[in-house]
């Protein structure tokens, strides 16, 4: 994958020194985002003109000088920005900022926790949590990307404390059938040769549940499925080209058909770590978010910190996130 020359060698000094000032941030998500090529959000018409006068400096609606840089559109007669339409719309967060908490985002393998980004850009609680969560929503795999195909690693994992060590008032109460039983399950599906994953919080995982979810997100026919001895796979794996198991109770981790569930184990063991050391504690409600985070810098493992930026920059289109839509932050 190649990056437009603009995003040649980013990093957090060459940002800075690049984006002074808020029109030079903008300049930049609009290079990020059109590679010089603008296009109208509203009706896709790619011949807009710019409207801001030659000092760069407009005034806004309420009369104060503005640097957001408006383009208009010859097509449909609509003004826009770059932020039209996108995580970024309608923000009071300052651009520059917004630039830097997503090359941060993109680039750290653990993540970032809100309260960091709170204390690190000065803003409050709430802005840097939801701030987060529009750009984890970018990094949702888009509908259209495609399905998974060829050799098939599924696996699943549990996410959550330990009911055990819940305190005794605790509603929840402790488990009685066994650690994993009031945590969330998580079905992870990755393609052995390019490493693109795929993560979902299930319900449970039964053979139903299962079937549900690689058929979704996996070509079936023409894919040979990798898993542990979990029965319920076979379910799915009668309409799939192959499967190969490996019991981990008998202490098999590979055969020769199938090298196991290994490349799932290790997703997992990522984003648990990260979880337990960077967010301490991520609620089910919102769950799938950071599922999509970490789906992201695995699926781009192979890319430089400056591509992975280049590619959620074409995801951010269509993915507005309302705070009013969200169930209660658990901060």
């Amino acid at each position: 994958m190649k990056c437009h020359n603009a995003l040649m060698e980013l990093s957090i000094p060459a940002i800075a020194s690049r984006i002074p000032t808020e029109g030079d941030a903008y300049e930049l998500l609009e290079e990020w985002r059109w590679h010089g090529h603008p296009a109208c959000p509203h009706c896709g018409a790619d011949d807009p003109y710019f409207l801001n006068p030659a000092d760069g400096v407009r005034m806004s609606n309420r009369g104060k000088p503005t640097e957001r840089r408006l383009w208009k559109c010859r097509k449909c007669r609509e003004k826009f920005s770059v932020l039209t339409g996108t995580v970024m719309h309608g923000t009071k967060i300052s651009i520059r900022t917004w630039v830097f908490v997503i090359f941060e985002l993109c680039a750290s393998k653990n993540g970032i926790a809100a309260r960091e980004i709170e204390r690190r850009y000065n803003l409050s609680p709430k802005s840097a949590w939801f701030m987060l969560h529009r750009i984890r929503e970018a990094m949702r795999a888009d509908a259209f990307a495609g399905l998974l195909s060829g050799d098939i690693v599924a696996d699943e994992a549990w996410i959550g404390g330990d009911p055990k060590n819940r305190h005794a008032n605790d509603p929840r109460g402790k488990s009685k059938r066994g650690r994993g039983s009031l945590k969330t399950p998580v079905v992870s599906l990755i393609e052995a040769s390019s490493g693109q994953i795929r993560s979902k919080v299930v319900a449970d995982v039964s053979g139903k549940t299962l079937k549900a979810v690689i058929s979704e997100y996996v070509d079936m026919p023409v894919s040979v499925l990798h898993t542990d001895s979990n029965m319920g796979y076979g379910f799915p794996a009668e309409k799939m080209a192959g499967h190969h198991r490996v019991d981990h109770s008998r202490g098999q981790y590979v055969t020769e058909k199938s090298k196991g569930t290994n490349k799932a184990e290790n997703y997992f063991s990522q984003l648990k770590r990260s979880i337990d050391g960077t967010h301490h504690h991520v609620s089910k409600e919102h769950l799938g978010r950071y599922l999509a985070e970490f789906d992201f810098r695995h699926s781009s493992h192979r890319m430089t910190d400056t591509q992975r930026v280049d590619k959620l920059m074409r995801m951010v289109a269509g993915r507005r996130l309302m705070y009013s839509d969200s169930p209660a932050m658990a901060l």
